[in-house]
């Protein structure tokens, strides 16, 4: 049975898999035609076309690394009899230990000293003030594995207030962990310092930090994204943080294209951090992933049930 890797993944699972399946990964000239004889397909954060879902006649499973589903066709993969699963929770701390460098980075403009240190810039440092995280309180949209996470890690290392909203999140995952759990967003945007987002990008939450959003928000707070780019609409962020109302923001995904072009107008701005979708992306997050993906996989093809169905 044919197997194929649709994108770069750590060998730790292709490795595992390659001794039960026949594997094609993602350099093989095959890979562009993969829907004529897969019966299962490993993939990470490309897009599995819809039209080459509905011609792969012998595909059983799609096993995507990561938590983050967007890239393939849900209810396409439904109607078609397919198995979708994925490998959430295994990400969680690469994923929050990345919020965390991000905020720390923006609170005391570690990029900017050193955008301006390699440029030659002659400036006062006095004029840059940083500012504490100390006691600050953080908002949490999304209270799962990553959320809660980073969540902890802030509470722990900075005495933070955590405010969360989730409406499904189970609450007694976070019983030991003070926080307060709110029933509205309207009621967290103009009551953090932090913001933080973690939850899965669907049609409902398309731009949930819109500029509405953006214009509730406290003067001077921090937003930080290491979930999922259309969750924030970056044309009104970008008029936010031109104007000064936002301290600053960290993006780790963006809308429209990963990593953003080089003239996208955020990247213009003094006060916004830029990384490439990289917060899962740690050594021992992607090997334990790919394993986890290869695993289900086989275990689907055996007949049997995934760790984690998603469809």
């Amino acid at each position: 049975m044919k197997v194929y890797v649709l994108d770069e993944m750590h060998p730790e699972g292709l490795n595992w898999l390659q001794e039960r399946t026949e594997l094609v990964r993602w350099d093989d000239p095959k890979r562009s035609v993969w829907y004529e004889e897969a019966v299962g397909v490993m993939v990470r954060t490309v897009k599995v076309p819809a039209v080459e879902m509905q011609q792969a006649r012998q595909l059983k499973v799609i096993s995507k690394l990561g938590v983050g589903v967007n890239n393939i066709d849900l209810n396409l993969a439904k109607s078609l009899g397919l198995t979708v699963c994925n490998t959430p929770g295994i990400n969680k701390v690469a994923v929050a230990e990345m919020a965390l460098t991000l905020v720390g980075s923006l609170a005391r403009r570690v990029s900017q000293f050193d955008r301006l240190i390699r440029a030659g810039s002659v400036f006062n440092r006095n004029e840059y003030p940083g500012i504490e995280l100390n006691g600050k309180t953080l908002g949490i949209v999304g209270m799962g594995n990553i959320g809660y996470e980073f969540a902890r890690i802030m509470k722990a290392a900075f005495s933070c207030r955590i405010l969360a909203f989730d409406p499904w999140a189970d609450a007694s995952k976070w019983s030991g962990l003070e926080h307060v759990r709110v029933t509205q967003l309207d009621a967290m945007w103009s009551n953090v310092d932090v913001l933080s987002l973690h939850v899965p990008y669907n049609a409902q939450n398309h731009h949930m930090v819109n500029a509405d959003v953006l214009a509730l928000m406290k003067p001077g707070a921090l937003l930080i994204n290491v979930s999922r780019g259309g969750l924030i609409d970056e044309a009104a962020l970008y008029q936010f943080l031109k104007a000064g109302h936002l301290g600053g923001a960290a993006l780790d995904v963006w809308q429209d294209k990963e990593p953003p072009a080089s003239d996208h107008p955020l990247l213009t701005l003094p006060n916004v951090i830029a990384t490439p979708h990289v917060a899962g992306s740690t050594d021992e997050t992607l090997a334990k992933s790919s394993l986890a993906a290869a695993q289900q996989l086989w275990q689907v093809l055996q007949g049997g049930e995934p760790f984690h169905r998603v469809v």
